[in-house]
């Protein structure tokens, strides 16, 4: 088994070069560093979600996490940043300064949240303890890391984009922020990964696929548990509680709409041989956010 394993293992060899190196990104890809601001001027109701506890208690959870985990990419990043060749090193520091602005905005969602009694850093410590995993292990932990958070974001990020009932009903400023957040998590979705490339060039890619398979459904299995857990408990600061609250919950990310369902078969790409995130080509969602938010900036322009 572990011998039909490696023979399906694909080539690097035959992926398209960056700087000279092996990458598996689309060559016209760009990173686009939007620095825009949300919830500034608009704030968001305490069930901001179409009035939905429920589904407002699963997006704060996630945006709560959020913070501590870009931190941890942009750290992560900054560590191989200066040692990638030219063309390579340009999307690093795009990659960090699109994070650094996720985090600026997440952060300040997040204040909004907690303004409205709910725990968000009790969520963040359980961020760090989680993150803490990697410490004092082998550098390319944390990009192996970063690599399964990354696609997770990416996963559900296809979803929001692809499906717009997903934010239907929630308000204005929250809804786009997710949007905008997750064009820009596609946009990067194999940056991450071409480092990793490159990186471990001189690895066999059974070594490669072995580390990042093994570290993705582990850290990946322990986020998602997380987040029901903390949505659980924004649910309870409520009043919503017991086995009703649960399955409520569950419905929500199992039943209808059923993002965790439905994102399951993109996500388990990571864990088959010859993964690459650019293998499932959305960039067309990409392309579909600029012009909606051409057309948003044209109308927002006073006629003369």
């Amino acid at each position: 088994m572990v011998t039909q394993a490696r023979e399906e293992l694909v080539d690097q060899a035959d992926m398209p070069l960056i700087g000279g190196k092996a990458q598996s990104s689309p060559e016209e890809r760009a990173l686009i560093v939007r620095d825009d601001r949300f919830c500034r001027t608009e704030r968001p109701a305490r069930w901001w979600m179409n009035g939905d506890p429920v589904a407002t208690a699963w997006y704060n959870s996630v945006s709560a996490s959020l913070p501590r985990g870009e931190v941890f990419f942009i750290d992560t990043m900054k560590k191989f940043r200066d040692e990638m060749p030219p063309g390579l090193e340009t999307e690093v520091r795009d990659f960090i300064r699109q994070e650094v602005n996720h985090t600026r905005e997440h952060l300040a969602f997040n204040r909004i949240v907690a303004d409205h009694g709910y725990d968000v850093e009790s969520i963040d410590r359980g961020i760090a303890d989680m993150l803490s995993l990697a410490e004092g292990r082998p550098r390319e932990v944390n990009l192996a890391v970063s690599i399964a958070l990354e696609h997770f974001a990416a996963s559900i990020s296809h979803e929001l984009l692809s499906d717009p009932s997903y934010l239907s009903g929630a308000q204005h400023e929250p809804a786009e922020l997710w949007r905008w957040h997750a064009a820009e998590e596609i946009e990067h979705k194999g940056l991450v990964f071409d480092v990793w490339l490159h990186v471990t060039r001189d690895w066999s890619a059974w070594k490669r696929w072995k580390m990042m398979a093994v570290v993705a459904l582990l850290i990946t299995r322990k986020y998602f548990r997380n987040r029901v857990r903390d949505a659980l408990g924004m649910m309870a600061q409520d009043g919503l509680t017991g086995w009703q609250a649960r399955a409520r919950l569950y419905w929500h990310l199992w039943g209808n709409p059923g993002m965790i369902r439905r994102l399951l078969p993109h996500w388990s790409r990571i864990l088959l041989p010859g993964f690459k995130p650019w293998a499932l080509d959305n960039s067309d969602l990409i392309r579909l956010y600029r012009r909606q938010n051409e057309v948003a900036a044209r109308t927002l322009v006073p006629a003369e």
